[in-house]
């Protein structure tokens, strides 16, 4: 029985990663870029970066508000491009993203669900 339920997790794992795919391809891509190396300077890469591979809250918390006006330190290099707030995005998009981008581009990081994205929204004002 056990197997039969990992075996259901990898596959929900499966899709939520295909589905983050193709949101990452229209709402994150033109800046992040297909590899999801960034762009230097203006927009940070995605590839086994702490904010990627860290705390899910604040990444997820990072989705939601975007990034301000401010410059953006990650693992000591600044960026200039302000990422927008994507709060518009449904819970289980933002996971299917956040998903894609831990899981792909050398990252090996654990999936984020949707029931965590509704957590970390509840608590921004």
């Amino acid at each position: 029985m056990l197997l039969g339920c990992t075996s259901a997790f990898a596959q929900t794992k499966q899709t939520t990663a295909t589905n983050g795919k193709q949101l990452y391809t229209q709402y994150c891509l033109t800046c992040h870029q297909e590899d999801g190396a960034g762009v230097p300077n203006m927009n940070p890469p995605l590839i086994k970066t702490s904010y990627v591979l860290g705390d899910k809250k604040r990444l997820i918390n990072w989705v939601l508000k975007g990034s301000g006006d401010q410059k953006v330190p990650i693992d000591g290099n600044y960026y200039n491009n302000n990422m927008p707030s994507q709060a518009g995005l449904k819970d289980e998009e933002i996971a299917g993203i956040l998903t894609y981008v831990r899981s792909h581009f050398g990252n090996k990081a654990s999936a984020i669900a949707p029931a965590e994205v509704k957590a970390v929204r509840a608590t921004i004002k």
